[in-house]
């Protein structure tokens, strides 16, 4: 692996020539999780799955993106969102730049729910855009961490404020613990379970009325060990996606 940013254009050129030429983008955001975990939380997620992921394929891993759309957080100090088109075009902008550098594959390993629809919409744009498809040696995928929701349900023991939902509780919290203990403020743990209308998930809703503290569930029960073996089974998952990808690239 090569991390682009301390890198030489020459050493990052050789990088792409070489093996299946693929970049790993981590797009994560800078949103609230509660008093106890920070604003990075989802690009810390992000990166270290796809640092993981860039070090198995010997790939090029790119600095990562901070900010997405975090629409639904930013009723809670800190938060910083972009708009939808902005994570498409971000995406589709660094997507060019790769091709024009000689990558095959851009791989976007994404670490926040809203940034999923504008990401995909850009890997459809660089797969159709003139002179940028696959046909000629550039293909995107983006990952929503595969095998995450299946290795959450091994090791949850809290109960979850609603399906699907895991924000500033037992597994982010876990899997922060596991990146960086340093950035987990433990002694600030709060729990919290509000009461959701019927149509929440179904239409766009803040969150802050809800959860003052930003909460959404319990982190006293998080660990290190939970979240090592969250992060392991994501990127294993993502592997095996990722070898189909991989062999679906067209020749050099």
């Amino acid at each position: 692996m090569i991390e682009a940013y301390g890198s030489t254009a020459a050493d990052v050129a050789a990088h792409l020539a070489a093996g299946a030429g693929l970049a790993f983008l981590p797009f994560g955001a800078l949103e609230q999780h509660g008093p106890h975990l920070p604003l990075g939380t989802d690009t810390a997620t992000a990166a270290e799955v796809a640092s993981r992921l860039a070090d198995a394929f010997d790939a090029v891993l790119l600095p990562p993106i901070h900010y997405g759309d975090t629409w639904n957080n930013a009723g809670y100090p800190g938060t910083v969102s972009l708009s939808s088109a902005t994570v498409t075009a971000i995406a589709v902008d660094i997507g060019h730049s790769l091709a024009a550098s000689g990558a095959r594959g851009l791989v976007i390993v994404n670490g926040d729910w809203g940034n999923r629809m504008p990401l995909q919409a850009a890997a459809r744009q660089l797969a159709t855009a003139p002179g940028l498809s696959s046909a000629s040696g550039l293909a995107a995928i983006v990952l929503d961490y595969p095998g995450m929701d299946e290795a959450i349900a091994a090791v949850r023991e809290s109960p979850a404020a609603a399906p699907g939902l895991n924000h500033a509780e037992e597994i982010e919290t876990s899997i922060m613990l596991a990146i960086d203990p340093s950035l987990v403020h433990t002694d600030r743990y709060v729990s919290a379970y509000p009461t959701f209308p019927s149509d929440f998930g179904t239409r766009p809703m803040q969150l802050h009325p809800f959860s003052p503290s930003g909460v959404f569930g319990d982190p006293s029960s998080a660990t290190a060990a939970k979240g090592e073996q969250i992060l392991q089974a994501t990127v294993e998952a993502s592997l095996t996606v990722l070898a189909d990808f991989v062999a679906a690239l067209p020749p050099r």
